[in-house]
């Protein structure tokens, strides 16, 4: 069929800036047109995948592959074409894998041999052919048709500098996942693990639900939220910064075991370990407590290592994680005497506290922001002095109930709470506790944080009156727990950056020249 003319962009000023082609580009373009070669034909089907090719050819020699009339219809992007007059070798890539094809102009035809002429990297490439084996041994496809899927009019990116650019990968996913071979595998692992989690939890009874992602109040977190505005109600809605405080409706509903694999947005910093949008999993079970979580999540992380990478032992940065060991556990105030070298009863004594912050930091001395509880000077100290410590997979246990405004009191001090966080690698990956299920006690947890809030502190809680009336039905013993996906996707990947774990991370506008994107706001952000 006549190839449809080609559309050229109006010279109009900021809408050709907005969305410019290349002329060089847009050239071959029209010289398509001119020979009748359509430049995104439909109807292109295949009947093999690049791994099915290479599969069915097996370890087979020349003769015998020779000697095999199968024929095989392929298609994927042309990475590398080398031209040898009549003749010509090509190797494409599909979602499945790289394979070499063989172009000879007395097989496919002078048509087909105008359009192999035509190709450029980049450029979709649709064969059907036979196998054979190069003289280096390597599997190829012997081409007996060829035709453009679809032309690229965008010049790939320097295969040296381009390629391996960190801005440019994550403004340019599309082109990043064509490119680089480890940053396809790596979003294949991730789907790994996302499928190993549901299994897990699947198999083990749990219902896997959905709750709001716009809400009217938001809660579960200590986050700052995103806000927006629903026209027809004409009132506030919030994106969800946690799916806690739905879920637990559902236990008190009779849903004993419930999961989901949930999407959460946080108005906070950008960094390497935090993204405004992200995946967490989030789980409770009634009649469990935060010790039978612990035990869960080993479970769990072994199996979900073993899915994504074969192993228990996984390699990070300069790291051996070991997930098949027991996991270490430690309490929290014991985790801050070690590792900021104070005695243990110093641990629990503000003034002991503050004096060892100003020694080490002088420059706090005016800062107003400083803490003056116990919950947040634990805070502090956690982030400055132990975090970063704990590479193997470790709980740490024990936290002061002043900064888990969710979580049960312990029967044996009620100044702390049954929980625990997991740090692995120097950052947090998962987060549980006994569930908070007295009414009035969450009530009054809910004041104080809007206590806090009114006194400047815009991550504290809001009051959720709803959640207190679920809470007044009657939540039997709960344990719930929550998990960073992204986070558990970078350490089975070995990605040093939650961007390099999200098909699209939020980013700002790109900007000429500068680095519009350096990392900002708070690490301690949660």
């Amino acid at each position: 069929p006549p190839a449809a003319p080609v559309r050229r962009v109006p010279d109009s000023g900021a809408d050709v800036l907005a969305h410019s082609f290349e002329a060089r580009r847009l050239e071959k373009l029209d010289v398509l047109a001119e020979a009748g070669i359509p430049a995104y034909p439909h109807n292109l089907r295949t009947t093999h995948t690049t791994a099915e090719v290479l599969a069915l050819m097996g370890e087979r020699e020349g003769p015998e592959l020779d000697a095999d009339e199968t024929e095989v219809v392929i298609a994927g992007r042309l990475l590398f074409k080398n031209e040898m007059g009549k003749a010509g070798f090509g190797r494409f890539q599909d979602r499945a894998g790289r394979i070499q094809f063989f172009v000879r102009k007395n097989t496919i035809g002078d048509e087909a041999f105008a359009t192999w002429k035509k190709l450029d990297n980049g450029d979709h490439v649709w064969v059907r052919g036979r196998f054979m084996r190069t003289r280096t041994g390597e599997p190829t496809i012997k081409v007996l048709a060829l035709k453009l899927a679809a032309k690229c009019i965008a010049s790939l990116p320097d295969k040296h500098k381009g390629a391996t650019d960190p801005e440019f990968r994550n403004r340019h996913r599309y082109v990043d996942l064509f490119v680089n071979e480890a940053s396809r595998e790596t979003f294949l692992r991730r789907s790994k693990v996302v499928r190993a989690v549901r299994d897990f939890f699947e198999a083990r009874d749990f219902v896997e639900v959905e709750t709001p992602m716009l809400q009217v109040i938001p809660g579960g977190a200590t986050a700052r939220p995103f806000v927006t505005h629903h026209n027809a109600l004409d009132m506030p809605l919030y994106m969800r910064i946690a799916p806690e405080l739905y879920l637990k409706r559902l236990v008190v509903g009779g849903m004993e075991r419930v999961f989901e694999l949930n999407r959460n947005f946080r108005n906070e910093g950008v960094s390497t370990k935090h993204n405004p949008e992200f995946t967490m999993l989030e789980f409770y079970q009634a009649y469990a407590t935060w010790h039978d979580l612990m035990d869960l999540t080993e479970v769990l992380l072994r199996e979900v290592a073993l899915a994504a990478t074969g192993a228990t032992t996984v390699t990070y940065g300069d790291h051996q994680l070991d997930f098949g060991a027991p996991f270490a556990r430690l309490p929290m105030a014991e985790a801050i005497a070690r590792y900021a070298g104070l005695a243990p009863e110093a641990v629990t004594d503000v003034a002991a506290l503050r004096e060892k912050w100003l020694a080490d930091h002088p420059g706090d001395a005016k800062n107003p922001t400083l803490p003056t509880t116990l919950g947040k000077w634990f805070e502090w100290f956690f982030d400055a002095y132990v975090e970063d410590q704990l590479i193997q997979p470790t709980f740490i246990t024990e936290f002061p109930a002043e900064i888990s405004p969710l979580s049960r009191r312990s029967d044996d001090n009620p100044d702390f709470v049954d929980r625990f966080e997991l740090i692995v690698a120097g950052m947090e990956l998962a987060n549980g506790f006994n569930e908070l299920n007295d009414p009035q006690d969450q009530q009054d947890r809910f004041l104080s944080q809007v206590a806090a809030r009114e006194g400047g502190d815009d991550e504290a809680m809001y009051f959720d009156a709803d959640y207190i009336k679920a809470l007044s039905y009657g939540m039997p013993p709960t344990a719930g727990q929550g998990i960073g996906i992204d986070r558990l996707t970078m350490l089975m990947s070995g990605a040093q950056s939650i961007r390099d774990v999200i098909l699209f991370p939020t980013m700002r506008p790109e900007r000429v020249g500068g680095n519009a994107d350096a990392d900002s706001g708070d690490d301690r952000a949660r």
